[in-house]
């Protein structure tokens, strides 16, 4: 069974797409919008908090979170990334807008500081493989918080809410941008396909397996892909611990990859990177399968460490994996061979299995 374990650099720079690019495309490859949070990550917890003591955490660290944590993962697997999101005028925003600006490159033209309204924050407190959040903030106000128009790109990753329509999302659609969209938890418990109003512009719809099995009426996550590709070209179901389900709406053709075996630290923004993986794998045309087993490892590899964005790995952290499992003599011939399509695309690994940093910080006075 192929493992991971460790935590995540991304300095070697891959172009997946750089085979397709021409002197016409889009500056922009992907273009996301929502909120961006700061988020302050516990970790080491052996179990949760208990109601009147006091916990000491073993690890701490603080990043951009929320749609950042999709963005980051975009940008750190070679896509160029844009983000439409509203910041606030504090402290907190100006460290989640260098951090995503300057730290992993990501266009922020069409966002903006929002004067006067405080960040979103998010604290996370991760044990026995899961996470506890608790988040405050207040809307931005919806001048600020919309996109005024989406910019020409590739692609597009939206997160669908009944009952809402995002015009945006037609707009990209409409100047060639092929729509990828998630879903979250349907608060009004009715679980209605028909109140996801942007559902018919997408070519791929990823929900868990959870999500799909009650938006079909159905009680096996795959026929709820079945069903959701009558809907969609592509239905994806991911599975958790099961791996990926994806169903083909145009030809019948169905693709499924186990997950690879982890000990997770946090699984906070392993569904963003899992997608970020996905739309990557796409936009550059591999086969169905391959782009499930990428996602899958995306977000294998992110659960090695605490944090959505600080967590989403880049090609270092592919190719560091790819070499180290390779040499591991108790790996399944089988299990390896289902990503041997990785050989093609990896650079030299900079550096060896596993990785190391620094832990993060919102800053130091001084160099460290």
């Amino acid at each position: 069974m192929i493992t991971t374990d460790g935590s995540q650099q991304h300095g070697t720079h891959v172009d997946p797409l750089s085979a397709l690019r021409t002197g016409g495309d889009p500056a922009c490859d992907v273009f996301l919008t929502g909120t961006v949070f700061l988020d302050i990550i516990f970790t080491g917890l052996d179990t949760a908090p208990v109601r009147g003591t006091e916990t000491w955490a073993r690890g701490m660290g603080q990043s951009p979170g929320g749609v950042a944590n999709m963005a980051t993962a975009l940008a750190r697997l070679g896509l160029r990334t844009s983000l439409a999101a509203a910041f606030g005028d504090d402290f907190y925003g100006d460290y989640c807008w260098d951090a995503l600006e300057q730290g992993e490159g990501i266009d922020l033209s069409p966002s903006r500081t929002v004067p006067g309204w405080h960040s979103p924050v998010t604290v996370s407190m991760a044990y026995e493989g899961e996470r506890t959040m608790v988040s405050h903030g207040h809307e931005a106000p919806l001048s600020e918080s919309a996109p005024a128009a989406a910019p020409r790109a590739r692609a597009a990753v939206a997160s669908l809410v009944p009952g809402r329509v995002e015009p945006w999302i037609a707009e990209a659609a409409a100047h060639g941008a092929r729509i990828f969209a998630d879903v979250g938890w349907d608060e009004t418990g009715r679980w209605d396909l028909r109140a996801l109003h942007d559902l018919g512009l997408c070519e791929a719809f990823l929900p868990n397996a959870e999500e799909a099995m009650r938006y079909t009426r159905t009680d096996c996550p795959r026929a709820a892909a079945r069903a959701l590709a009558e809907k969609v070209p592509l239905a994806v179901v991911t599975l958790g611990a099961d791996g990926a389900y994806a169903v083909d709406g145009a030809t019948g053709g169905t693709a499924e990859v186990p997950a690879i075996g982890v000990e997770a630290l946090d699984p906070t923004g392993a569904g963003d990177v899992f997608v970020a993986g996905f739309v990557t794998g796409t936009l550059a045309g591999w086969p169905l399968a391959d782009r499930l087993a990428f996602a899958g490892l995306t977000a294998a590899l992110s659960v090695q460490e605490f944090g959505g964005s600080l967590s989403a790995p880049g090609w270092s952290e592919v190719a560091a994996w790819w070499q180290y499992v390779q040499g591991c003599e108790d790996q399944d011939p089988e299990a390896l061979e289902r990503y041997a399509f990785l050989a093609r695309l990896l650079p030299a690994p900079d550096r060896p299995w596993p990785l190391r940093r620094a832990v993060p910080t919102i800053g130091f006075r001084r160099p460290v």
